[in-house]
């Protein structure tokens, strides 16, 4: 999976299309992440004694397949590819070869 935790990120299916945010948790284990104030959905929580029922919204996971990851120099979405770097291994966006 190319995308971590702080990236940023444009989602390109869905409801939510066309948005941008930053990645808040990467769910490697199923291929999916969270992003800020994207997909969002309203969760009912029952009353339970005193605690009055109430409706909270939560931020769910997306594939990401269907987000792309936005290059910090050119600023457009772009795909990535790998280079090595010394003797680490940085991932690089195809449209201007920057690291990302």
């Amino acid at each position: 999976m190319n995308i971590k935790k702080g990236d940023k990120v444009k989602v390109l299916s869905g409801k939510d299309r066309e948005k941008t945010g930053k990645v808040t948790k990467a769910l490697p284990a199923k291929g999916k992440i969270v992003v800020e104030k994207i997909n969002i959905v309203k969760k009912h929580n029952k009353a339970k004694g005193a605690t009055p029922g109430e409706r909270i919204a939560v931020e769910m996971p997306l594939d990401v397949s269907n987000v792309q990851l936005v290059c910090s120099k050119c600023g457009k979405p772009a795909r990535t590819g790998k280079k090595k770097v010394g003797e680490k291994m940085v991932r690089i966006c195809k449209k201007c070869e920057a690291e990302i």
